[in-house]
């Protein structure tokens, strides 16, 4: 399984491998007291993405697309999450408030997909283009608008 959690809650025996994966140190935490097994700064949203969306909720389902999309460029940086998600559960952490609109969460679902070789229509939209993104659910999967 994976999960996602906030740097700042405490580790526990259930995390299994435990991943950062935003691109700079969250403040306030000490580097030798953050539990981790690795930090993958690459396979956190560009620096233009991730300050155009800002997190604000009104670009939430296109940041999880444009996401996606940067992910689909880089598969290489995912490889450390992806080896220990078929062996271990995995926990993504993230310094945001929100837990729920995160980069964090998208890369989970998208990590799980990648895990599961599949998609189905619940999951994905098409664009313009004909390409397949994420689509944003909250917590009970309900897609959101």
């Amino acid at each position: 399984m994976i999960y996602t959690k906030r740097v700042y809650d405490p580790p526990s025996p259930s995390d299994g491998k435990r991943f950062l994966v935003d691109r700079l140190w969250p403040r306030g935490v000490k580097k030798d007291d953050l539990k981790l097994d690795g930090w993958l700064k690459d396979a956190a949203p560009g620096e233009a993405l991730h300050q155009d969306f800002a997190h604000r909720l009104a670009k939430w389902e296109e940041f999880a697309r444009d996401y996606a999309l940067e992910l689909d460029e880089k598969p290489d940086v995912l490889k450390p999450i992806l080896e220990a998600a078929r062996n271990d559960d995995v926990t993504l952490l993230f310094a945001a408030k929100d837990r729920e609109h995160n980069n964090a969460v998208v890369l989970k679902r998208y990590l799980e997909r990648q895990l599961n070789g599949s998609c189905t229509s619940d999951d994905t939209r098409e664009d313009q283009e004909g390409r397949l993104w994420l689509v944003p659910t909250d917590s009970k999967g309900s897609i959101e608008n």
